[in-house]
């Protein structure tokens, strides 16, 4: 059986061995890197199924780290695991590129549950139709995360991608938030409920240029997303 492979980064080498092994035991394969100045090459020679980064590290941090990452990988899941808990520091963390945010101290169930979860929607994503969307006046492409509109091409993170893919599949239609946050996260807990208010505010800003879109909040249910 081929194992999942997961790049962990983490500098408290006490915290790190009980996660490593953890993991470990579980059947994935793990590579463990404690200083940021070391992960870009341990990820270029690991090829990680999925990383789980810490944010504090000695060298470079873990935003910076997944700004480098996502300029040579677009889709490979990245996890932020940290202590801060100020809603900047999350929304700076999927403004870089993450797709997931778990806050220190955490449980090896949580951990798993999320890593399984980002595998299993990278999967769908890589088995989606590959047909480009049009969305007004830009053109979606999920399978590369990209947004364009005339010459000029913005990149998604891979939830941002699914959750602007789930708006478009249902364009002028109801949308129920429980639905969008099963899809997307894999469960609808007030967190990732809190997440979603935040993609929807991103996603906003990215279609903004044209007026003929709108993701409009519908109280108690969810969201319409209006083209034209």
């Amino acid at each position: 059986m081929v194992k999942i492979k997961i790049l962990y980064v983490e500098d408290e080498p006490f915290l790190g061995k009980i996660v490593k092994e953890s993991l470990e035991s579980r059947q994935f394969e793990v590579r463990m890197v404690a200083d940021g100045k070391d992960v870009m090459a341990a990820f270029t020679e690991t090829k990680p199924d999925i990383a789980v980064l810490d944010v504090m590290l000695p060298n470079k941090d873990g935003y910076a780290i997944a700004k480098e990452i996502r300029q040579i990988n677009a889709s490979v899941p990245l996890i932020f695991v940290t202590a801060k808990t100020q809603t900047d520091d999350l929304i700076k963390g999927f403004e870089v590129g993450g797709n997931d945010y778990l806050r220190k101290p955490f449980s090896m169930e949580e951990l798993i549950v999320r890593i399984n979860n980002l595998l299993q929607l990278t999967q769908k994503q890589k088995t989606a139709p590959k047909e480009n969307i049009t969305i007004g006046k830009f053109e979606f492409a999920p399978q590369r995360y990209e947004l364009r509109k005339d010459q000029n091409i913005r990149k998604l993170s891979h939830r941002e991608a699914v959750l602007l893919q789930i708006l478009a599949e249902n364009q002028n239609n109801n949308i129920d938030r429980k639905t969008i946050l099963m899809r997307v996260w894999g469960d609808d807990s007030f967190f990732n409920s809190r997440n979603l208010d935040v993609y929807v505010t991103k996603l906003r800003e990215y279609l903004r240029e044209d007026s003929s879109i709108a993701i409009i909040t519908i109280k108690g249910i969810g969201y319409r997303f209006v083209v034209g």
